[in-house]
């Protein structure tokens, strides 16, 4: 997966991308409004971090632009605390998400995921997967037929794996999807194990497949 970072503060994108590539993306950078321009002009990305005051030009420019050209990349909008107009302004120019400074990596993680998974599954209603079918209006799974009865929890889980397949995946991005703004008031992820264990033994119980890995040390991984 491959992530524009669209910002001028050299720190706070040198910072987002570290912790991005821990997580397996490809990470790239444009400091200033022609440098985005240029980039987009060369490039496709699944993901594009926008920062909408720019040296040269503004966010809401490059907004239009990906408009102009049909782009499909998902765009969330990282911008000043409390910046209401510019939030607005964004959302109405095609911006998928907004996050405001300062914030929590996990959750700028979280945010991707989501935003990249919304983008995968919104053109189907259902999922199949060798043995594996599901109804993503429903919100019901089936093995061979057979309904799996999962938890909201279990089924977000379901989705999101499968949205990332054969990503890693950390725990940390996976608290901050179960439990967002809270995550790192946590003590531990042990909330996590519990979920993914319930999810791997209700799949297994019915005769799916393995496709859920554990990476010890590291997270969990959907292999197809």
């Amino acid at each position: 997966m491959k992530i524009l970072i669209i910002e001028d503060e050299k720190e706070l994108a040198q910072n987002m991308a570290d912790y991005l590539s821990a997580e397996n993306y490809l990470c790239e950078f444009a400091a200033t409004y022609a440098q985005a321009i240029e980039k987009i002009n060369l490039y496709q990305y699944d993901c594009i971090l926008l920062d909408l005051m720019l040296p040269g030009g503004n966010g809401l420019q490059v907004l239009q632009l990906l408009k102009e050209k049909n782009r499909q990349e998902g765009v969330i909008i990282i911008s000043a605390k409390n910046a209401l107009d510019d939030k607005v302004s964004g959302l109405k120019s095609g911006a998928d998400d907004y996050l405001a400074k300062p914030f929590h990596l996990p959750e700028l993680s979280a945010r991707i995921y989501s935003l990249i998974r919304r983008k995968q599954f919104n053109s189907t209603n259902s999922i199949e997967q060798n043995e594996l079918q599901i109804d993503i209006l429903a919100k019901t799974v089936k093995v061979k037929d057979e309904t799996v009865n999962l938890t909201r929890k279990e089924f977000e889980l379901l989705l999101f794996f499968i949205g990332n397949k054969n990503r890693v995946v950390s725990k940390s991005a996976l608290a901050e999807y179960l439990s967002g703004d809270i995550a790192d008031m946590l003590d531990n992820h042990d909330f996590i194990y519990a979920h993914i264990k319930n999810l791997k033994k209700k799949l297994s119980d019915a005769g799916c497949g393995n496709y859920l890995k554990t990476l010890y040390g590291t997270g969990y991984k959907w292999e197809i």
